[in-house]
């Protein structure tokens, strides 16, 4: 069970809250048609993936930064052949990702609103400041939260700042979330509480071998088992 020492709740956005990697899944399944249009026959997928890797120092998470690396994969995948005219298309991929409507998880509104009278709630996730604020306004669960902190990244500095920006100490506070490299182990490392809400879909930069063995640690099969941890 979660202990009473709990003060304020992290939650997670994408894939925790609301659906977000099968956008990019889908996506990335048209960039790899439009490559195969040029007769490409390497792994496209990698390519990808390694483009986007070699992005983040510099363009961070979000979909305006997958913008870019698809972009620039392709034009590293089919050289002078690329026509503005796939380029066009990418760039709508990109677009019409952002114009999503924001489809909640199963019973995250349940567990908000069972959990909000008794603890301070908030929102941690990473992406695009924009993206994220504007997925935030049109999700309906926004006066759940006390606070919602876009962070560049989600290592253990970034959680030492956030921490210190809401006051609370390390064995205060509990973060769940669907990425075990990103939401559960830097927590844990601080001395917080973490819990896994495990997602469908991942995205293998957020992929890690094991599970972490700290007492401090619970996965659940889905969001609405959190209840159950904390007697609710």
């Amino acid at each position: 069970m979660i202990p009473e020492e709990i003060k304020v709740i992290g939650f997670d956005a994408d894939d925790t809250l609301w659906v977000n990697e099968p956008y990019y899944r889908e996506a990335e399944a048209q960039f790899t048609k439009l490559m195969e249009e040029y007769g490409i026959k390497q792994d496209i997928s990698a390519a990808l993936y390694e483009t986007e890797f070699s992005n983040l120092k510099l363009y961070g998470y979000g979909i305006k930064a997958f913008m870019l690396s698809l972009v620039e994969c392709a034009i590293r995948l089919t050289g002078e052949e690329l026509t503005s005219r796939t380029v066009s298309k990418l760039i709508g991929l990109g677009k019409t990702m952002l114009q999503r409507p924001i489809e909640l998880l199963d019973d995250v509104k349940l567990v908000l609103e069972r959990l909000a009278p008794h603890y301070r709630l908030i929102v941690a996730t990473k992406g695009d400041l924009l993206d994220q604020e504007r997925k935030m306004r049109r999700s309906s669960i926004s006066s759940y939260f006390h606070h919602i902190e876009v962070m560049s990244d989600k290592q253990g500095q970034n959680y030492v700042q956030l921490l210190h920006h809401i006051d609370i100490e390390p064995h205060q506070f509990l973060m769940i979330g669907n990425s075990i490299k990103s939401d559960i182990i830097p927590p844990l490392d601080l001395g917080a509480w973490a819990i896994h809400v495990p997602y469908h879909t991942t995205w293998i930069h957020e992929e890690v071998g094991t599970e972490p063995g700290s007492p401090q640690f619970f996965r659940v099969s889905r969001i609405k088992e959190v209840l159950d941890l904390f007697g609710k």
